[in-house]
């Protein structure tokens, strides 16, 4: 396909292979952007907030608390998809990937400047959970807008592999945030300088990098898809209310279907297993910038088979992507933390890359398989909360539940037994949901949208 070779979106309008390019090149910049921030605290929070900030009550509880943080913007994440649902549905999707890109920036960089208790007492962890809190909203109303924003705009052939964009950017955020980790506490600021003052860099890198992310999406059209809805003044007055009306059940199942990738996720990426190595009082206690590295290896397996996910989704189907996914993701689990427990870093990246294989088989393929489950008035609405409830059932608390079953059995296997059985949950929930690959997304379509979204009954 040529540069300017035109082909048809979601709504029947055409674009050229540079505009579609342009889109993609804007979403996985930004959910990069947006994902580095999100990744730098839950890292940092496991390796040095629990001193810095929860000292008075202990190093134990304190990791606990400290992993709690990285929780309670899941929490938040619900109100975020709603007002991002609310107003992309109302007002369009690029208008709030913009706002959600400088809020999650504005938190990140500010946590770089917080006091720590040391200095200011009780309001350091108060103003550091309220920075968390501004994350969660804004994370919560990111990916539905950017997904929306590739999948509207790419060929109902290829929406597995254009919605494939916007998800690489979290492994590409955690690559950019695991790289810059390894780099400030191995090279700019090692040992103790590290935890004195070199582990605010990285967030105040984050000003950068949303300027970056500002000036590539300014230059993108709103989605085709919106653009007819708001010409034909065919605008839902309060999306998320015929949302929760007409299509609850979906919203849950599929919010099941994100928890068991979520919470996987977030357990070999999100700081836990970087807490677990580099703990000094811990069974492993390998130094920190090699097990950065290693998990940099890690999110360069995962990003490719999301990518691969997306891809092959376009060809054998989203649900048989997803259920080949749990299935590897299931079968990896007790292997993973087996090689982690080794102590040998070469293995432990193994064991992690392991893992990402059916963890990059069930991401890939969620934009499209979200995207195509709801009518187009109130898409936003619908992908954006099923998101947000994923998240807290899956990986709002998982670093957490983690810690507390080590504490509680004594043995990292029982946070494989809980992985386990989230797989198993997400594999049933998805059987349950209909495939519609291919599905006309544009808003003439809305009434065959809303029929079959379950294998069990059909919807008039």
């Amino acid at each position: 396909m040529t540069a300017t070779s035109p082909e048809t979106t979601a709504s029947g309008e055409t674009r050229s292979a540079r505009e579609r390019r342009r889109v993609a090149v804007a979403t996985v910049i930004g959910t990069t952007v947006e994902w580095y921030d999100f990744f730098i605290y839950a890292n940092v929070a496991g390796l040095v907030f629990n001193t810095l900030f929860f000292a008075p009550v202990g190093q134990q509880l304190g990791t606990l608390i400290s992993f709690g943080t990285v929780g309670v913007s899941f929490l938040f994440r619900p109100l975020g998809a709603f007002l991002a649902g609310h107003f992309g549905d109302r007002v369009g999707r690029k208008r709030i990937l913009v706002l959600t890109l400088f809020g999650m920036g504005a938190a990140t960089t500010l946590i770089g400047l917080l006091p720590t208790y040391a200095t200011a007492g009780i309001v350091a962890p108060i103003l550091l959970v309220l920075l968390r809190i501004l994350q969660g909203l804004s994370a919560g109303g990111e990916w539905g807008g950017a997904v929306l924003m590739a999948v509207e705009n790419a060929p109902a052939g290829r929406r597995g592999r254009f919605g494939a964009f916007p998800q690489i950017g979290v492994p590409l955020g955690l690559l950019l945030a695991s790289g810059m980790i390894a780099l400030v506490s191995g090279v700019i600021a090692p040992g103790d300088a590290w935890t004195e003052w070199g582990w605010r860099i990285p967030f105040l890198v984050s000003f950068v990098l949303i300027i970056v992310g500002y000036l590539v999406r300014r230059g993108v059209d709103e989605s085709p898809v919106f653009q007819q809805i708001a010409e034909r003044g065919a605008r839902t007055r309060v999306p998320i209310l015929q949302l929760l009306r007409h299509h609850t059940p979906l919203v849950l199942l599929a919010a099941l279907t994100f928890a068991g990738n979520n919470a996987a996720g977030y357990m070999t990426t999100g700081g836990y297993i970087q807490n677990l190595a580099t703990n000094p009082e811990g069974p492993i206690r390998l130094a920190l910038p090699p097990v950065q590295i290693a998990v940099a290896i890690s999110a360069v397996a995962w990003l490719v088979f999301t990518w691969f996910g997306g891809s092959i989704s376009d060809r054998i189907g989203r649900r048989t992507t997803y259920i080949v996914g749990w299935i590897l993701q299931l079968a990896t689990v007790f292997p993973m933390f087996a090689l982690v427990m080794t102590g040998d870093i070469a293995l432990l990246a193994v064991g992690l890359a392991l893992f990402t294989i059916g963890n990059g088989l069930t991401y890939g393929p969620q934009a499209a398989f979200f995207s195509e489950m709801f009518p187009a008035s109130i898409r936003f609405s619908g992908v954006s909360i099923s998101y947000a409830i994923g998240a807290i059932l899956g990986g709002a608390f998982a670093p957490t539940i983690a810690t507390a079953l080590v504490g509680a059995t004594g043995s990292v296997y029982s946070v494989g037994v809980y992985l386990a059985g989230l797989t198993v949950i997400a594999l049933v929930a998805t059987l349950l949901i209909r495939d519609r690959r291919g599905i006309d997304l544009g808003p003439d379509n809305e009434a065959e949208q809303a029929k079959n979204p379950f294998i069990w009954r059909s919807r008039a």
